[in-house]
């Protein structure tokens, strides 16, 4: 084994002990799928194996470089599944229907990353309010019991954090 690749193994182990959860997580919500992430995970870090002068080098967010390029392969693999021929289904009765075309997932996970990037920016009191009420489904008193706090003081927040995430989006 070459030291070069001694070291791209060394560092691939170093960032998969560190930031594999994170990669994990940010795949699962942009896919909505456990195994489909797990492959975008093992994908990141095969394209970090393939860089690792770039990584070693110092130079930008290691983290921001993995969740970057996780968020490609999403958008890449969606790209490619709508390029494919229209899937047909055949009924039991020997009726053939076209499948129904899936809507723009592409767009969908853009979305998603500008949302979860206008929500990092928020105030964290803001934040943790629009989490727990329209992330987790929570309503205002469930998420006022949860954040131990008055109700009136979680719907003021929402109000709040709803204003602050709209100039952030206009942005």
């Amino acid at each position: 084994m070459t030291s070069r690749r001694a070291g791209a193994d060394a560092l691939v182990r170093q960032l998969y002990s560190e930031h594999v959860g994170a990669i994990l997580a940010h795949t699962t919500s942009l896919t909505r799928d456990r195994a489909a992430a797990e492959d975008v995970t093992q994908e990141t870090l095969v394209r970090a194996w393939q860089h690792s002068e770039a990584l070693a080098n110092g130079k930008g967010s290691v983290r921001g470089w993995l969740l970057t390029t996780a968020t490609n392969i999403v958008i890449d693999l969606s790209r490619r599944r709508k390029v494919r021929p229209h899937e047909v289904s055949i009924t039991p009765d020997g009726v053939t229907h076209e499948a129904q075309a899936p809507g723009d997932h592409a767009k969908s996970v853009v979305d998603g990353v500008t949302v979860r990037d206008a929500l990092v920016r928020l105030r964290p009191e803001h934040r943790e309010v629009l989490v727990e009420v329209y992330l987790r489904g929570s309503s205002m008193a469930e998420a006022a019991d949860t954040l131990d706090l008055p109700i009136g003081t979680v719907k003021s927040r929402s109000t709040s954090a709803r204003r602050a995430m709209r100039e952030l989006l206009a942005n």
